[in-house]
């Protein structure tokens, strides 16, 4: 059996105006190193808070190469601990009810001007219903918690996300890990999936293990590459 390269991904949540000088930070540092990175962007959310500005940093990073996935559709999170106050949105519904708010959530899509066929369930939680109901809707990609699903193949890439927990009293342990989670998985040629919310960008521990995380994984020959182009390019196992 051959060397299997690992793959990178970095997305990037919780894009607002208050934030959006660390996601262009964080742009420019990740264009510098080649490497794409996935915008969530929750359509409901985008559509009632953003204003036109974040909207179009969003289409031109599109533009640039970078990917969109709808996050969701709507699940607003306290804006000091980003802690959804509800169960996440798409974690136990049924196929119905998840059409329904798919169904909302791409006239919000629409009247925004963005266009995606890739998902991300709030929490990387998605239920069978709901992966039913993306299958129905067209969707190509859902990446959950534990792997990144081609809808139309059934077929899953294996690899759990790995992020910042919450909380100044664990944030140093939180950033040795993501170093240590890529470094591992890199070596492995597994896939090395990075997550971060535009909050941790506002601090320099994060933001530097993030950036720590990507290089490591970088050093150890893993391809920079987005959720949707992941599933487009490479055969996966079966789900």
């Amino acid at each position: 059996m051959g060397f299997v390269t690992a793959q990178l991904m970095v997305s990037l949540s919780g894009i607002n105006a208050w934030t959006l000088d660390h996601s262009a930070d964080l742009s420019t540092e990740l264009a510098a190193r080649g490497v794409p990175f996935s915008m969530l962007v929750a359509p409901k959310i985008a559509g009632a808070d953003q204003p036109g500005m974040v909207l179009t940093w969003v289409r031109e990073q599109q533009t640039a190469g970078n990917a969109l996935l709808q996050h969701g559709y709507d699940h607003p999170a306290d804006p000091k601990t980003r802690t959804i106050r509800r169960r996440a949105e798409f974690a136990s519904l049924p196929a119905h009810e998840a059409k329904l708010r798919l169904t909302a959530a791409a006239t919000a899509m629409e009247r925004l001007n963005l266009r995606t066929d890739a998902f991300v369930p709030p929490r990387w939680v998605a239920s069978p219903g709901t992966l039913l109901a993306l299958r129905h809707k067209g969707f190509a990609t859902c990446a959950d918690l534990m792997g990144v699903r081609d809808l139309r193949a059934d077929t899953v890439h294996r690899g759990r996300v790995q992020g910042f927990g919450f909380g100044d009293r664990t944030e140093p342990w939180w950033c040795f890990a993501l170093v240590m989670g890529a470094s591992r998985a890199a070596r492995k040629g597994h896939l090395v999936r990075l997550a971060v919310d535009t909050t941790d960008l506002a601090r320099s521990g994060p933001r530097q293990a993030l950036l720590d995380a990507v290089d490591i994984a970088l050093h150890h020959g893993a391809t920079p590459i987005t959720y949707p182009a992941l599933v487009a390019q490479l055969p996966a196992r079966a789900a």
